[in-house]
């Protein structure tokens, strides 16, 4: 994609938010940039770095069993359950060790847990880890189906979040709409860019994007 634009972390400049501006649709809107997570989720040095960063922002009382990551965060979510279990976080477990798992998805988008997977859940504190928050709603469908399998939901993680919290607890994100020049969510019935017929550049969700 052109126009690459890069935003690497005042605190850590090892991790940098990659952005292409543009008209893009994803499950839940229309946004002007396509935020690319793809190095940060997949190149170990830089998913290092993304956890360690987010394991400073989480509550030194917390406690944390289960690190349930959403939109392929899994290699974050194993480097940050070590860096929680080094910097003395606490976890119940038996084995004082950290699950860190990921939900099946059916094919109408449901979120569930195996039965295997299950014990890792119920009556475990979670740690949410997402990509992307720029709606709320993959962090409504987690926290949905967490609570219907017994979790109980304790930190909210983002790479990149525009929204400040959801049902009172604050998503902690490394890069917010401030990161971003002119950063713009729009729903899918009232996108200014579809009005001013802007051409789509591509369709996007946690997986990548797909040119027209």
């Amino acid at each position: 994609m052109q126009n690459l634009m890069k935003f690497p972390l005042y605190e850590n400049p090892n991790v940098i938010l990659r952005a292409v501006p543009g008209h893009f649709v994803t499950p839940n809107a229309h946004v002007n940039y396509y935020l690319d997570m793809t190095t940060i989720k997949s190149r170990s040095n830089e998913a290092f770095a993304a956890a360690k960063e987010l394991s400073k922002k989480v509550s030194p009382t917390s406690t944390v069993d289960t690190i349930v990551c959403m939109d392929g965060c899994d290699i974050i979510g194993a480097y940050l359950a070590t860096e929680l279990t080094q910097a003395g976080i606490i976890s119940v477990n038996y084995h004082k060790s950290i699950y860190v798992i990921t939900p099946e998805e059916s094919h109408s988008g449901q979120l569930l847990f195996r039965d295997n997977i299950q014990p890792m859940i119920k009556d475990k504190n979670v740690l949410l880890v997402v990509a992307t928050a720029a709606t709320g709603k993959t962090i409504g469908r987690a926290v949905e189906a967490l609570k219907y399998y017994g979790a109980t939901i304790n930190e909210i993680c983002a790479v990149f979040s525009a929204v400040n919290s959801y049902c009172g607890l604050p998503v902690r994100s490394l890069f917010t709409t401030k990161d971003i020049p002119h950063y713009k969510l729009y729903s899918q019935e009232g996108c200014t860019l579809c009005k001013n017929r802007e051409p789509i550049s591509a369709f996007a969700n946690a997986y990548g994007y797909s040119h027209l």
